[in-house]
């Protein structure tokens, strides 16, 4: 994998895991609801559905972690998580 790629994939890995901390554990937050424009009603009814989100942002994370490791099979699977 080229360096380009490798750095861009250690660029988005930490956003997914910012976002999964948004969407699992500051969602009903003040800051969680400001990012989102939610109301604290609609935060509350919604909390089980972002914590969803978060998940899988969170399962991306570790794919593209996981895709960093040297070798052909990193790469593939740096490419199948970048493509989800």
């Amino acid at each position: 994998m080229t360096t380009a790629a490798l750095v861009a994939v250690a660029l988005v890995a930490p956003l997914h895991v910012y976002v999964l901390v948004l969407e699992m554990f500051l969602w009903t937050t003040p800051y969680g609801r400001r990012t989102f424009g939610l109301t604290p009603e609609r935060a509350v009814m919604t909390r089980s559905l972002a914590a969803n989100q978060g998940l899988y942002n969170g399962f991306l994370a570790a794919g593209l972690l996981r895709g960093l490791c040297p070798s052909v099979a990193g790469w593939a699977i740096a490419i199948f998580f970048s493509a989800a």
